[in-house]
């Protein structure tokens, strides 16, 4: 299993949902991905977050929704979560949850992007993010689908010093922070209502992209898009779990 202990300030590191019926989403989460669940301590410290476990490793987060709706949430790794929150709001984004202590776990905030985006950043404590990556049942991608890309790419080179380079034939964002290609970024489909905002969708890894579309289905999620190919990468779909809440799922090609 492919493990990590530390993840480069300005690398996405972590996913969590925000349930409105945290048994439910738990249970359709740990049928389709192979997860257990753990406490991440006494429910009247951690208001009831828990953690997503493959194997004896962490892969995510789940807790219950603190805003209507449910939805997963991406995380950035920062060194100083303060000072990223002033670059945000000077890049033009918004502060939606100022800075807080998360016990000895981190330190966080929840922000925007100027197209309405939202996202979390995390200044790693005792937990620096995902334990898990690249494996099937981790998470593994995040990319920003965004209603003005041109935006987004001057909004995230200032806050993170992410580099927008194209990538591949189909108008694909690559942000590339020190060489590395860190996230994704492509145009809103044309077949999303207008009243859906620009998001960040997340990605899990899977071993077979069939079997695993076909529990989806069986456990009461949808199937948003056929299996497509991204040459060199794998095969995926888009998916909503049960409450229609947006992620991926994807089959990685195998090194050559």
């Amino acid at each position: 299993m492919s493990t990590r202990d530390s993840y480069a300030p300005g690398t996405p590191n972590w996913v969590d949902i925000g349930a409105t019926d945290v048994e439910a989403t738990t249970r359709f989460y740990c049928e389709l991905l192979g997860w257990s669940t753990a406490e991440a301590g006494p429910a009247e410290e951690t208001g009831g977050y828990g953690f997503f476990m493959l194997g004896d490793r962490i892969a995510a987060g789940y807790g219950p929704a603190q805003n209507p709706g449910v939805w997963w949430t991406t995380y950035v790794s920062v060194e100083d979560v303060d000072a990223t929150v002033a670059r945000v709001t000077e890049a033009g984004g918004t502060v939606l949850m100022e800075p807080i202590d998360v016990l000895d776990a981190g330190r966080m905030a929840v922000v925007s992007d100027p197209v309405g985006a939202t996202f979390s950043l995390w200044q790693p404590g005792t937990h620096i993010g995902s334990q898990v990556f690249d494996e099937p049942g981790a998470f593994c991608w995040t990319e920003l689908r965004s209603r003005d890309i041109e935006t987004a790419r001057r909004f995230y080179r200032a806050v993170f010093g992410w580099e927008g380079e194209p990538y591949g034939p189909d108008l694909y964002t690559a942000f590339v922070l020190d060489g590395s290609i860190v996230a994704g970024a492509m145009a809103m489909p044309e077949r999303v209502p207008a009243e859906v905002p620009s998001y960040w969708d997340v990605y899990f890894a899977v071993a077979d992209l069939e079997a695993s579309t076909a529990k989806l289905v069986e456990l009461g999620g949808t199937l948003v898009t056929e299996p497509m190919e991204a040459e060199g990468v794998g095969r995926f779909i888009a998916a909503m779990g049960p409450h229609g809440e947006a992620f991926s799922l994807i089959q990685l090609a195998q090194p050559s």
